[in-house]
C-alpha cells in the first residue's frame, strides 16, 4: 500500500538522521540554548532578511499555535481564521481551551480576505453590547491554506493594512511552508512573510524533518516573556538541539527549498493525471495536495494500492478527494500512480473533462 493521505508519514531526511547521528553522544545545554539551535537560528534570520527578529523552536504545529496565540491574546480576546482553518477544525480545540475564542469566517476556497477581516473588526465594535462577546485581536492564516491554496503577495499586504489598520497580530502558520516555496504560481517568500508578519513559523515536521517548528517573532513586544509561555505549555524540550540540528540541515545548502519544489513537482504529475483522466478539481490547488473529483468507481479501484483520504461528498454523488505527496515521495511510485489513474479513470470515470483549470508549467 502506497500511502498519499499525508505529508509526514515518513521519518525524516537522510541528511537529518545522519546529522541527528553524528552529534547524537556530544554534551550540550538543554532548552535550546545550544550551539546547534544558535547556527539555525542565524540562518533563518539570514534567509528572512531580519537580523531583529527571534526564532523559538518547537516540536509540533498545535503546540506552536497553542503557545504564540495563547501569549499575544489577552483573556477577553479573540483569533479570526477561516473556517477550515487548521485551529478552526483539526487540533481538538487546542486554542479555545486556552481561554481564546476562534472566530471562524466563512471562506469557501480556504483563504480569508481583508474584506471580510475588516467587516468582521468593525462589526464587533460598532455593536453597543459587544462586551459581551470576544474581542477580535489577531488573524491567524495559513500558507498554503488546508486547502492547497496559495495567498499572494498583494492579498497579504491587504490584510497587512487592514491589521495594521484595526491594530491586529497577524500570524501565519506555515506548517507546509516549504511546499508553498516550491510552487511555480507562489510570488510570497521567507522575506516577505518576515515584513508583513507580526509572528510566522516554518514548518519542518511535514518538510523534511523527523519533527520542528520554528516560530518567528518579528514584531518588538511579542518576544517578551515568550520562552516562560513556551515553557508552560510543554513546549520546552530539555533535548533542544534535536531541534536546532534539523533546522540547521534544513537551511544548509537550499535543502528545504528542494524538499518543497519535489514534492510540488510529483503532486503537479497527480493532477495531470486526474485532469487527463476527465476529471475536475474542487481547488485548483498549485501545491502538494491535490483535490479531484471522481466517482465511486475510481475510488474503489484506486483504493486498491493507495491511501487517499475522502475530502467531500459532493450533491452530484461524486467525492472531493486528496492526494498529498511529500519531501520523500518517490517518483517511481508516482509513475505507477498516474498509469493507475490514467485506468481507472477510463473505466469508471467521465468520458471528458466536465471542468479544466490552467496546468503550470
Amino acid at each position: 500500500m502506497q500511502r498519499f493521505e499525508c505529508d509526514y508519514a515518513e521519518g525524516a531526511h537522510p541528511r537529518i538522521m545522519e546529522a541527528l547521528l553524528q552529534t547524537n553522544k556530544e554534551q550540550t545545554p538543554g532548552y535550546g540554548e545550544d550551539e546547534y539551535c544558535e547556527a539555525a537560528r542565524r540562518m533563518i534570520k539570514l534567509a528572512c532578511g531580519r537580523e531583529d527578529m527571534d526564532v523559538h523552536f518547537f516540536v509540533g504545529g498545535t503546540q506552536a499555535n497553542a503557545t504564540v496565540i495563547g501569549s499575544v491574546l489577552r483573556p477577553h480576546q479573540a483569533v479570526i481564521s477561516a473556517e477550515t482553518g487548521h485551529i478552526a477544525g483539526h487540533e481538538a480545540g487546542a486554542v479555545e481551551a486556552t481561554g481564546h475564542k476562534v472566530l471562524a469566517l466563512p471562506a469557501p476556497d480556504g483563504k480569508l480576505t481583508a474584506a471580510q477581516v475588516r467587516e468582521c473588526v468593525e462589526t464587533h465594535w460598532e455593536d453597543p453590547n459587544r462586551v459581551h462577546t470576544p474581542q477580535p485581536a489577531m488573524v491567524y492564516l495559513s500558507q498554503p491554506t488546508e486547502t492547497g491554496l496559495l495567498y499572494t503577495k498583494a492579498e497579504l499586504l491587504a490584510l497587512r493594512e487592514v491589521c495594521g489598520e484595526k491594530k491586529l497580530t497577524l500570524y501565519l502558520d506555515g506548517a507546509r511552508l516549504g511546499y508553498a516555496l516550491g510552487a511555480k504560481r507562489n510570488d510570497v517568500f521567507m522575506a516577505d512573510l518576515a515584513q508583513l508578519c507580526d509572528v510566522f513559523y516554518i514548518g519542518g515536521t511535514k518538510v523534511g524533518a523527523l519533527f520542528g517548528e520554528a516560530v518567528c517573532i518579528c514584531s518588538a513586544g511579542l518576544n517578551e516573556d515568550f520562552r516562560y509561555h513556551i515553557k508552560q505549555r510543554g513546549g520546552m524540550l530539555a533535548k533542544g538541539r534535536l531541534l536546532g540540528v534539523q533546522f540547521e540541515t534544513l537551511f544548509k545548502d537550499g535543502l528545504y527549498l528542494e524538499l518543497g519544489r519535489h514534492a510540488v513537482r510529483l503532486a503537479m504529475a497527480i493532477r495531470d493525471a486526474f485532469h487527463g483522466g476527465g476529471c475536475a478539481f474542487l481547488y485548483d490547488s498549485p501545491t502538494n495536495q491535490q483535490f479531484p473529483i471522481v466517482s465511486e468507481g475510481v475510488i474503489a479501484q484506486l483504493a486498491k494500492n493507495y491511501s487517499f483520504s475522502r475530502w467531500k461528498t459532493l450533491s452530484d454523488g461524486k467525492t472531493a478527494i486528496r492526494f498529498v505527496t511529500s519531501w520523500a515521495t518517490r517518483p517511481e511510485t508516482v509513475d505507477v500512480l498516474a498509469s493507475d489513474i490514467r485506468r481507472a479513470c477510463r473505466i469508471h470515470g467521465d468520458k471528458a473533462p466536465v471542468w479544466s483549470v490552467e496546468m503550470p508549467e
